[in-house]
Parts: structure tokens; C-alpha cells; sequence
């Protein structure tokens, strides 16, 4: 369309004087109302474009006698299409024609392209007003699924499915995912939490991959533009609202299967950067609204990426409660997962407090009160908060101890026999003030970090294809190589690491609390050794379909030890265990000889509605010989698990479960077992 044709378009504009709230656009009066928080603004004016060439443009000046209250400025305008692309452009100084174009932080989508890594034009975000019919949820709503029956599925959306060996018709997207729900629910998890969705730009790094030279991406999202938009490339198209609409199809559907959406959010920093980034939106309106600051107007940086999100400032917390209210109201969106949570609780000037405004006023809201609410209690600034982010039952939190603690003792590293007994519970000498074990949420892969399979299989980082000489990612894993880094093709390592796979996923659902596993870590899914893929955009991030049937044995034990527990009333406990619910054992019986650093622990979960279980855990690399309790007067012990054996001996169906001929058993070194009760007729007490 010609510049002078679209301004045509637009010449009998209605335009009246507009309201301060809401902010954002808003269909009002049959008209659309524009408000923006814009402190640093002299001057400013709204720009509407052509959505097929953005080089055309009207530009609506805002008198401040008349478009301004306070700090907000705003305009009501009748007569435009259901559809704009709006900007606006802001005039730090009255006396200078030098303007920022900005993005509306309130935009609920963005004008960006359908495909990734396209380079037909700058990346160039500006908001996209729709005027849509309301889409049909067919009565759908969130499903308050009990935090003690959770099982939560970390997911990236694009990598779920990318991979051609997904075989989906939309790979990459929220629809590709709709078509894997069979493969969902026959796995058992309940609930996805998924990694950013809101917009980013995944073209913004530098770095080169020295394998490749090319250079890398954005992969993971870890780098809001807007946090009420949509990543349109997780879309099937850019145009009109293709991309809300079809994430409410993906909600809508996944819930009618029993599946929650949990969102990892990112409130501690955006994609603007520090001193030297980009001006896309908040930076143009005040960068100390919106950005913690020193008195010198330098960025502060707890979040490691260059800026921190000022979200205790009030312009900024109520941003971040619109937000997530959006979320819920509009998306049907069970959860969030806080993204380094612990820089919420900063005030202006980065110090800890005690009650952080933004945490008290999530905590408390109305509209989010059936919502689960997931910390990572912890930011780059060294501020450490697992156990004590917020009092009561209103917040989980990522138990990074818990995941420390099980890597420890299932390694075989000595002196954390108590802490693993501890962090199996529920971790009480954390959570015990609050008491509950559903403040934790256990994990022991995520996507920071090694897989599970990488866990087992490398000693050491190896990052060099994220092209920052290896710097980059934690240092420090827990992991251990079972005697040879990385590929092995000896029989007696690749033998070890398949038990020390099955030791740690029985750990973890045996756990109390709520457990938390890594999309891909069902098949044994290897990263070569790299535990930081934030900018990999292939297959070292991707699912791989085929391997499924390829690991087959290993993702048979997987997805049974997740049915097992759904069925298990006593692995979802609500409330912490007692001496009446637990009983400790070691070598011998009724004694857990705690003060003997053997890497041997076991004990009897006691149930007067079902079968009892005894699980016992030999991390040493020696046999020992143990003595199980007696299973009680008409009952007898079978197996549901022995890790040592191989598959499909590793785990019993329940029809198939073999007793236990002898109380005196051999543990084997780096081994586990699972038993349950058993009438000496064979009913099965549950």
C-alpha cells in the first residue's frame, strides 16, 4: 500500500482525549484506548502502521494538556480496523526531534516474524491490537489438580516436536504438541510446565559455535520482550492472533486429558540487556521504573543477563500482576514457575526484604489464588532461598538441595546417608515450618544442567560448541562417569550407568513432595556432555522420537515407576511422615545404624489401607548382605523393583511380581530394590 493511501485509510479517525487506565490498548466506547506509563517522555506520539510494509505510517501527536494524567499518557481513537500495528515514539527531550520507538509493554501480541532466524528485516517488535470473536473454550477450566499429585513434565515447546522423527503435521509448535497428548498420557505426567513463551528474539546472541561457525541462538527463552505475548514462532502463522488462539486450543485440549500448563516466567530481567542494550520498550518509558539502578543511573545485575527487573517498583509490580492475572483469565493457565524467584524479594536498590511488596501482593491475589505457584529460590546475586522463600503452603520451590543430596548418595559419595533419608521425606529441615513436603519440588535434571543420562556418563562439562571457550555452565554436577568420559562401548560401564539411571529415578519417585522430570530423560536423552544448551537449536535440545523404541527398555521402566506412584496413595503425602508412617532399617531390621557410613539405607512405608513397601537403597561398590523385616502374619514380600537386574527383570508388573524367597537378601553394589506386600494367597492388599 502507498504511504499516501495508507493515510487515506486513516483520515476520518475519531479522537478524543482517552482514559489512564487500563494500560495497554482496550477496546472502549466503541472505540480503542491507548495508555502508557512513559515518566522519561516530554513528548510522544502514537504510530500505527501498515501491517505488509511498517515503513508506512500515521503519527498521532498526544497533547499533554489534554493526553496526559500524571504519568500516563493516553488517547481514545474510533474508527480503526480490528487489526493495528502500533508503536510509540518517545521524546526524552521537548526540545529535540531525536525520538526511541517503543514497544507497549501491555501489548498482548507483537508484530514479529512466523519463522525462526528469518533475516528479511530487522527485528523490529511493535504491538498488535486485535479485535477477535471469543474463542470457544467449550466450558474448559483450570483443574486444581492437589499439589501431592503432580508429576511435572519440563517441556520446550519447539524441541518437543521439531525433530522430523516426531512425525507431527505441525513440528515446533503449540499445535505439534496437542498431537503428542496420546504419548503424554500414556507416559502419566499431569501437569507441563514449559519454558518461555512469552516473545523473544532468539537472533540476538553473538557468540559463534566453533563446530559449526555458525553462530548460535536463543534457544531456551530465557529473554522476555513482553510478558503478555506469545512467541509467534511457536505458531503456524504470524498473522492476526493465530498465535493466542492457538495456545488456547493447545490448553484447552491438554486439559481435557488431565494435563495442567504451568508457565516459566521470567520476571527478573528482559531482553534490553545492561548499559550497552537494546531500547525496545521499558528502557525508552524510564529505565528506573522498570530497572534496578545505582545512584548513578548504572544497571544493577542479579540476574546475570545485564539488567534486573525493578519489580518491587509499583509501575513494575502492578505490570507483573496484570500479567500473570492475563495469563490465568485469558489463557486458562494453571501455574507459573518463577525464574530465579528470589529477585522478586529485592527492593529499589537490589537489599533483601523481609516482606517483598511483589511477593506478598502475587501471594494474596484474588484472581491467582487457585494458581501454583513455583519458586526458583535463588538469583546470580548469591541471594539463596531454597526453604524459606515464603511462609506457608502458598509457594513451592525448586529444591536445588534435594537435587544435590540424591546425586551425592546415589554416586556413592560418602557422609549424606541422614541428608538422603531427609530429602526422601520431603525435606523437613527445610519445609518442615511450613508442614508440608509439597513445597518440594524434587528434581534431579532440569533444563540448567546435565540430562540424566549425561549425568552418568560425564565427569566434566564439555560447552565449547556454545562459543564462549567452555566458561560457560555449572562447574560443579554431582555427576560421576561410572570410570570413562562420555561414549563407552564397555559392557561393564554401560551396565553401571543403566543401574545408576534406574537408582535415580526411583529416588525421585519414591520422594515425597512433588516430582519434577526433564522432557527426554524417559529415553536416556545425551546432550555429549554439555550442561548449559541455552543456544542449541538442535538435536542436542531436540526430542528424538525414534530413540523411544530404540531405549525401550530403560523408558518401559520409566513410565512404570510414574504409574506406580500415581496408584501409591503413600508417595503423595500431604503432610510429613511420622514414626507411625515410616520405619527405618539398615543391614539389620529396626536398625538404621545412622553413625555407620556404609552408603546403605532402607525403610518400611507403613499403610493400614494398602500394601506396606520397603525400598532400600546400596550405594557402596560392595555387596551386603541385609536382612528385610518378616512382611507381617498372612502377608509375604514381592518385588516391584530391583535395579540390578536387567531389563525386563528391572520392574515387575503387578500380575508378574516375583517373592522374595529369603529374609536374607544380597544387595548388589550400586543397586536398589522395591517391594510390596503380598496375602499368602496372592490378593494384592491394594
Amino acid at each position: 500500500m502507498e504511504k499516501q493511501e495508507f493515510a487515506t485509510r486513516y483520515r476520518d479517525l475519531q479522537i478524543s482525549s482517552g482514559f489512564p487506565l487500563p494500560f495497554g490498548a482496550s477496546k472502549q466506547d466503541e472505540g480503542v484506548n491507548f495508555a502508557i506509563a512513559a515518566k522519561k517522555a516530554q513528548k510522544l506520539t502514537l504510530c500505527i502502521f501498515d501491517e505488509n510494509d511498517l515503513e508506512n505510517f500515521i503519527e498521532i501527536k498526544l497533547d499533554p494538556d489534554v493526553n496526559k494524567t500524571g504519568d500516563v499518557w493516553h488517547i481514545q481513537i474510533k474508527g480503526l480496523p480490528s487489526c493495528i500495528i502500533y508503536g510509540y515514539r518517545v521524546f526524552p527531550d521537548a526540545l529535540q526531534e531525536t525520538s526511541l520507538l517503543v514497544l507497549d509493554p501491555y501489548a498482548k501480541a507483537v508484530n514479529t516474524p512466523r519463522d525462526w532466524y528469518d533475516q528479511s528485516a530487522p527485528y523490529r517488535p511493535l504491538g498488535k491490537f486485535l479485535i477477535s470473536p471469543p474463542f470457544d473454550w467449550q466450558g474448559d477450566k483450570c483443574l486444581q489438580i492437589p499439589n501431592k499429585d503432580l508429576l511435572i513434565y519440563e517441556m520446550h515447546v519447539r524441541g518437543f516436536t521439531l525433530d522430523q522423527s516426531s512425525q507431527t503435521k505441525h513440528p515446533g509448535t503449540f499445535l505439534g504438541i496437542i498431537e503428542k497428548i496420546p504419548y503424554l498420557k500414556e507416559l502419566g505426567v499431569n501437569a507441563l510446565e514449559l519454558l518461555p513463551v512469552f516473545e523473544f528474539n532468539e537472533k540476538e546472541t553473538n557468540q559463534i559455535n566453533p563446530k559449526t561457525k555458525q553462530k548460535v541462538c536463543n534457544y531456551w527463552g530465557y529473554s522476555t520482550l513482553n510478558f503478555f505475548s506469545l512467541m509467534n514462532r511457536y505458531a503456524t502463522s504470524s498473522t492476526q492472533d493465530t498465535a493466542i488462539n492457538e495456545f488456547k486450543t493447545m490448553v484447552r485440549e491438554l486439559h481435557k486429558n488431565g494435563i495442567e500448563v504451568i508457565l516459566d516466567v521470567v520476571y527478573n530481567h528482559t531482553s534490553e540487556g545492561g548499559q550497552d542494550g537494546s531500547t525496545l520498550s521499558f528502557r525508552g518509558l524510564n529505565h528506573k521504573d522498570y530497572y534496578m539502578t545505582t545512584p548513578e543511573g548504572d544497571y544493577l545485575n542479579f540476574s546475570g543477563c545485564g539488567n534486573t527487573v525493578n519489580s518491587n517498583h509499583p509501575w513494575t509490580q502492578e505490570l507483573i500482576i496484570e500479567s500473570l492475572r492475563y495469563w490465568v483469565t485469558e489463557m486458562h493457565i494453571d501455574g507459573f514457575r518463577f525464574d530465579l524467584a528470589s529477585i522478586l524479594t529485592r527492593a529499589e536498590n537490589g537489599a533483601p526484604l523481609q516482606n517483598a511488596p511483589i511477593v506478598e501482593a502475587i501471594s494474596l491475589d484474588p484472581v491467582l489464588s487457585q494458581t501454583k505457584l513455583i519458586a526458583e529460590a535463588w538469583d546470580a546475586g548469591g541471594l539463596y532461598q531454597v526453604g524459606g522463600f515464603y511462609p506457608g503452603k502458598r509457594w513451592s520451590e525448586w529444591n536445588g538441595r534435594y537435587r544435590d543430596i540424591v546425586r551425592r548418595f546415589i554416586k556413592g559419595t560418602p557422609e549424606n546417608k541422614t541428608a538422603f533419608a531427609t530429602a526422601l521425606c520431603g525435606s523437613q529441615d527445610l519445609y518442615g515450618w511450613r508442614q508440608t513436603p509439597i513445597c518440594s519440588v524434587n528434581f534431579i535434571t532440569a533444563h540448567d544442567g546435565f540430562s540424566l543420562a549425561d549425568l552418568v556418563s560425564y565427569n566434566e562439562k564439555h560447552n565449547k560448541e556454545n562459543g564462549e571457550n567452555n566458561r560457560d555452565g555449572f562447574d560443579y554436577n554431582e555427576s560421576w562417569n561410572c570410570g570413562v568420559e562420555g561414549q563407552s562401548s564397555n559392557k561393564k560401564i554401560l551396565y553401571l550407568r543403566e543401574r545408576q539411571l534406574r537408582n535415580l529415578l526411583l529416588a525421585l519417585m519414591i520422594s515425597q513432595g512433588i516430582p519434577m522430570i526433564l522432557m527426554g530423560d524417559e529415553y536416556a536423552h545425551s546432550r555429549n556432555g554439555n550442561n548449559n544448551t541455552w543456544c542449541q537449536d538442535n538435536e542436542l535440545n531436540w526430542f528424538l522420537w525414534d530413540q523411544i523404541e530404540a531405549r525401550s527398555p530403560f523408558h518401559r521402566f520409566f513410565k512404570s515407576l510414574i504409574h506406580f506412584r500415581k496408584n501409591h496413595p503413600l508417595l503423595r503425602r500431604d503432610t510429613f511422615l511420622d514414626n507411625q508412617d515410616i520405619t527405618w532399617h539398615g543391614i539389620m531390621p529396626f536398625n538404621p545404624d545412622w553413625n555407620n557410613d556404609n552408603n546403605f539405607i532402607a525403610f518400611t512405608l507403613n499403610s493400614n489401607q494398602g500394601p506396606d513397601l520397603y525400598i532400600a537403597f546400596n550405594s557402596a561398590d560392595i555387596s551386603q548382605t541385609i536382612t528385610i523385616p518378616s512382611a507381617g502374619q498372612g502377608k509375604r514380600w514381592v518385588f516391584v523393583v530391583n535395579t540390578h537386574n536387567l531389563p525386563p527383570d528391572d520392574f515387575f508388573d503387578e500380575e508378574q511380581r516375583p517373592p522374595l524367597q529369603a529374609n536374607i537378601f544380597l544387595m548388589h553394589p550400586y543397586s536398589a530394590i522395591l517391594l510390596t506386600h503380598l496375602t499368602q494367597h496372592g490378593v494384592h492388599l491394594d
